[in-house]
């Protein structure tokens, strides 16, 4: 991911409403994890936007029953018009272990990734972790005068 692909997620996740429920990080000490975000890139096909879209949308239920906070999805609206993002929040890295592992054996999750793969909408996928730097998310606006 460089640079640019970054700064654009980072704008698009500003205006998501969805973002009030992921809080800021926690403080490290004893007993106590930082919070992390899982942004999956997905190289779509942007001849099945709709499909993908449908895979996305049925996210919706799973990825909160096996564990995870969804932040949302995201498709291409100007631009480049086959890269979508993910991003889901976790408590530490062993959350999301144990999410990877609900998520395999439900019945739900298991029918959407064949979904997925019989439709061939998603070209090629790569997920970054990343951790909230204190101080610097969700900050209030501030109206110029």
């Amino acid at each position: 991911m460089d640079r640019r692909e970054l700064l654009k997620i980072l704008t698009a996740i500003s205006a998501v409403p969805a973002l009030a429920s992921f809080t800021s990080a926690k403080p490290i000490g004893k007993g106590k994890q930082m919070q992390i975000a899982c942004f999956i890139r997905y190289q779509i096909d942007p001849f099945q936007r709709e499909v993908f879209q449908t895979y996305a949308e049925t996210w919706r239920k799973i990825i909160p029953r096996c564990g995870g906070r969804l932040i949302g999805y995201f498709l291409p609206l100007e631009g480049t018009n086959d890269i979508a993002w993910g991003l889901i929040a976790f408590d530490s890295l062993a959350s999301y272990e144990a999410y990877r592992a609900r998520l395999r054996t439900d019945a739900e999750a298991k029918a959407n990734f064949a979904f997925a793969q019989s439709k061939r909408c998603i070209l090629r996928e790569e997920r970054t972790f990343l951790e909230v730097v204190e101080g610097t998310f969700e900050l209030p606006l501030v109206a110029k005068s």
